[in-house]
């Protein structure tokens, strides 16, 4: 495969150059001379081509006109060393510290600082002052003074490179155009500025750490991060369009190819070699690799193969090549073990590589990775109802880049697959018809391989869904979802620890989507990795939807280990069942600083009205017994959280508790407007949006009383994931409302226990009242009846807490983990069984042969239908006087066996059935016995 790769790159770099041509043919990295004609025709047909390439030529315009007045304008605004020459560069950790050293040129400066938040703005290129050079640093505008002042390069983000990215695009786009247009102001425009900087970065050395951090090894040429070296792109593609131009000046090419290997080198002497870092690398890497000749031109070797060869098959101590990185991927969920913004970037880098390899090679390279695909497909899980992604870890909410499926679109036309160019070219026009994309192209790597137009066949509606399902697990990021309901009443659970790159120490948290909105959100990051707001807030445990013990719940966030364990769950991930009234999840934790055990249970429930709602079970309890605390944190989002008891609004008092100043995290001291109340009674949290003139519900949290049990209300600090998308506009950026019940005992036997019920969009609750309750005879198990607006439909949970335990109660047998029974008028409509070895309840009855069993009834007067996971024997009430009931089993719609059922040994009012193994679908049907079927 090795072999094979680097053989077809070198033909088609060969073949690119004429039979008897000494120099190689450029550009080649997006297209060849060969294919202009057929581009130039496509910009004459396709209107977002010929509107991007006028776009540039207006950006362009004034800058030439500034530059024909002024030849030095635009090379003067270039961050250089301009009147010191430093060769060298010296840095601190994250911080640039300080440059020395001489050159025969002005060389180019190093960014200002690794964390790229700075509170000064980055000037525009009209107001940049030319060739700056001063040793009191930058001379910039202050973002809330409003006033300039003189700043030490580390206190101004990312602002010297991203002036001269800013620069190195004008020059990218002249470079385009020139070759597009063969205007030669445009290559006039661009080659000095180009040439000053190639000399620059040519005379100038790799940065060194004064403090030999981990800094030393993660530093690129020209920014803190390998994987920040976007200006390379702009100088390669630059390199690429006025190749000839050099030639035809006889400019010398030799320092541009030995800046390229230095940063090649660079970046595969750097970096960090297990996460995304990698592919980001990687991306780098082609570029370079395309733009280069042959090892054999090279004195040093480095040339195309070479590259390709540590871009694809080779690893070093901080670069692990492609084919290794992508062995992260869980192979069968697709999905890549960072929070999502990331692991959907890594599919866009992925996707971007792929493509560039494949423009040389021309052989389906996308056929060679196909985790990638798989993981194109795969990211619809990640999305609420909405079609925004979930928050947890470093992530916000975000429409997935159509980029990704641009590009897949371009492969499948290229290569004629018509059935997934037929799937995702319908998703793509759903979301242009939603009107979530626009088709452009935003650069000139989208301007040359996206499709011209979309052709595609119409997709039926459901199409975006049959991407999702209603559960889905990804252990290796240990993140679980669950998604109930349709239309305006879809709702979706998140459920996460920590596992893998950009995680928080969130222990076991839940993002809540109700009513069109992420309700209760996850917090996002903070205003950078390195701010105190991200390390002691945004990303510890009070931010999140969680329990914190004793106020110290803590663990490393950003990259961590700490996930939970899927007890149980249905449907199992990735299965679509035709029960579709519940989901949940069953998970437990280690909460590593206090050694505490935890459990989440978490289901949605669909209501007979289609609304849905979730009961949320928490266990709780430290290993070692004694004084313990425990803090159930929930956030939702609006303006006002009330407590209710009895329908009437509690007095809360402002409190000075919950703070580092009594021993608790910092991430406590970010909490606002802090009150209390002790209440041991089951109450109501009612949380509102009033925008001035009105109030509107948006949820009411139902949560079980006990003894020892506080009560606290506050403002945390507004959510960073949270988009106009996800909530209403005007609390985007608003502080979060949170309710914080605390428990001054173990919680494990007395759990939290919370229903959350989401108003609808017209302001209605399906749900009129909630009661818990727990068993006298088992400790652990708890009871929750959840009673319908209409009075008389109610919900009836008994959860345990392991599918071992048992709990018998007058009318009630249950050795399993939980049962839910749905009654109207005292009239089962269905009966979910879970991690069930025994139940009996009422003349209904089911016993697992084998391992515990899940097994839903859904009844009606003529018929039962069932599912089960297990073998099991199974008992239903025995029909009144004149009825009998006959078993109909499936394979799939199939039918394959009836049988009667028999009358039970042991009670006389029940009939008996049994199913030998998991069916998806089997049904009693109730009939007259002289009826013939």
């Amino acid at each position: 495969m090795k072999r094979l790769r680097v053989l077809l790159l070198l033909l088609a770099i060969i073949c690119s150059s004429t039979a008897l041509a000494q120099e190689p043919i450029h550009p080649r990295v997006y297209i060849t001379d060969q294919n202009k004609a057929a581009f130039l025709k496509s910009i004459e047909n396709v209107a977002w081509k010929k509107e991007l390439i006028a776009g540039k030529k207006e950006r362009l315009q004034k800058y030439i006109q500034l530059w024909q007045n002024d030849s030095e304008w635009l090379v003067s605004r270039l961050q250089m060393n301009w009147k010191t020459k430093h060769d060298k560069v010296y840095l601190k950790e994250g911080d640039f510290s300080h440059s020395e050293g001489s050159a025969p040129v002005p060389t180019v400066r190093f960014s200002g600082t690794r964390d790229w938040a700075t509170e000064y703005k980055t000037p525009s290129l009209e107001t940049v002052e030319p060739y700056l050079d001063d040793s009191r640093g930058l001379y910039l505008e202050h973002k809330k003074t409003g006033k300039k002042e003189w700043v030490h390069p580390k206190e101004a983000g990312h602002i010297i490179e991203g002036i001269n990215r800013k620069v190195m695009s004008l020059i990218e786009d002249a470079a385009f155009l020139y070759w597009l247009t063969g205007d030669k102001v445009y290559a006039e425009f661009a080659s000095p500025v180009y040439m000053t900087y190639i000399d620059g970065m040519y005379h100038r050395d790799a940065p060194v750490d004064l403090s030999n951090s981990n800094q030393q090894f993660i530093s690129g040429l020209a920014t803190f991060e390998v994987i920040h070296e976007k200006v390379l792109v702009h100088l390669i593609t630059s390199y690429d369009f006025l190749y000839n131009y050099f030639n035809e000046h006889k400019l010398d090419v030799s320092k541009s190819e030995a800046v390229f290997q230095k940063w090649g080198d660079q970046i595969i002497k750097n970096g960090i070699p297990n996460n995304n870092w990698n592919l980001f690398q990687a991306r780098f890497l082609t570029y370079v690799a395309l733009v280069l000749e042959p090892n054999e031109k090279y004195d040093n070797g480095k040339g195309s193969e070479y590259f390709i060869e540590h871009t694809f098959e080779t690893s070093t101590d901080r670069q692990t090549a492609l084919k290794e990185s992508l062995l992260v991927y869980d192979q069968t969920n697709g999905i890549w073990p960072e929070s999502a913004s990331y692991s959907v970037h890594v599919i866009t880098t992925l996707l971007n590589i792929i493509t560039l390899l494949d423009n040389a090679t021309n052989t389906n390279e996308l056929a060679n990775f196909p985790v990638v695909e798989k993981a194109a497909l795969s990211s619809f899980q990640y999305l609420f109802p909405s079609g925004y992604t979930i928050g947890f870890g470093d992530s916000n909410h975000k429409k997935l880049p159509a980029e990704n499926f641009e590009l897949l679109i371009a492969n499948y036309n290229k290569y004629d697959q018509k059935d997934k160019l037929q799937t995702i070219a319908g998703l793509l026009n759903d979301m242009i018809v939603e009107g979530d994309y626009e088709r452009k192209a935003k650069d000139l790597f989208q301007l040359f391989f996206y499709v011209d137009s979309l052709e595609f066949e119409k997709v039926n509606d459901g199409s975006k869904m049959q991407l999702t399902t209603p559960t889905f697990y990804a252990p290796n990021v240990s993140w679980f979802n669950q998604r109930i309901g349709t239309g305006e009443n879809a709702m979706m659970v998140a459920t996460t620890a920590s596992y893998g790159n950009h995680t928080h120490a969130n222990g076991v948290s839940i993002e809540l989507y109700a009513a069109g909105y992420v309700l209760g959100p996850d917090m996002g990051k903070g205003s950078s990795y390195w701010h105190d707001d991200h390390r002691q807030y945004y990303s510890r445990m009070p931010a999140h939807n969680t329990v914190v013990v004793d106020g110290i719940s803590d663990y490393e966030a950003m990259r961590s280990y700490h996930t939970f364990k899927l007890e149980n769950s249905f449907p199992l991930s990735g299965e679509s069942p035709s029960f579709d009234k519940v989901t949940y999840s069953n998970v437990s934790f280690l909460e590593p600083k206090t050694k505490a055990k935890q459990q989440r249970f978490t289901s949605s429930i669909l209501g007979p009205s289609g609304q849905g709602y979730v009961l949320d079970i928490f266990r709780s309890k430290k290993q070692n017994e004694g004084v313990q605390r425990h803090d159930y944190f929930y956030h939702n989002l609006g303006t006002e959280l009330t407590i209710k008891n009895n329908q009437n609004a509690l007095a809360l008092e402002s409190t000075n508790d919950l703070g580092s100043h009594q021993g608790d995290l910092a991430a406590y001291d970010y909490l606002k407007e802090k009150k209390k109340v002790k209440i041991a009674e089951d109450f109501t949290a009612n949380f509102k949006f009033n925008n001035g003139e009105n109030a509107t519900n948006l949820m009411e949290v139902f949560v079980k009383g006990s003894t020892d049990q506080s009560v606290y209300t506050a403002m945390a600090p507004k959510s960073k994931a949270l988009t106009n998308g996800t909530a209403p506009k005007l609390l985007v950026d608003k502080p979060i409302p949170t309710l914080i019940v605390q428990r001054n005992a173990e919680a494990w036997n007395n759990p939290f226990a919370m229903v959350f019920n989401p108003a609808s969009k017209d302001g209605t609750n399906s749900i009129s009242n909630v009661q818990f309750s727990k068993s006298e005879k088992n400790a652990s198990t708890q009871f929750v009846e959840v009673t319908f607006a209409d009075g008389i439909t109610k919900d009836r949970f008994t959860v345990n807490d392991s599918d071992e335990a048992i709990i018998q109660e007058e009318g009630l047998f249950q050795n399993g983990f939980l049962s839910i029974v749905r009654k109207k008028e005292n009239s089962p409509s269905f009966i979910f069984l879970s991690g069930m070895y025994k139940y009996e309840q009422e003349n209904w009855g089911v016993l697992a042969t084998g391992d515990s069993a899940t097994v839903s009834f859904e009844i009606t007067k003529e018929e039962i239908t069932i599912q089960n996971s297990d073998p099991i024997m199974f008992n239903i009430p025995q029909p009144e006087v004149g009825k009998e009931a006959i078993l109909f089993i499936y394979e799939g719609e199939k039918l394959i066996d009836t049988r009667k059922g028999l009358k039970s040994w042991v009670n006389g009012e029940q009939l008996e059935f049994r199913l030998s193994k998991g069916y998806t679908k089997a049904i009693v049907k109730i009939r007259d016995i002289t009826n013939d079927e």
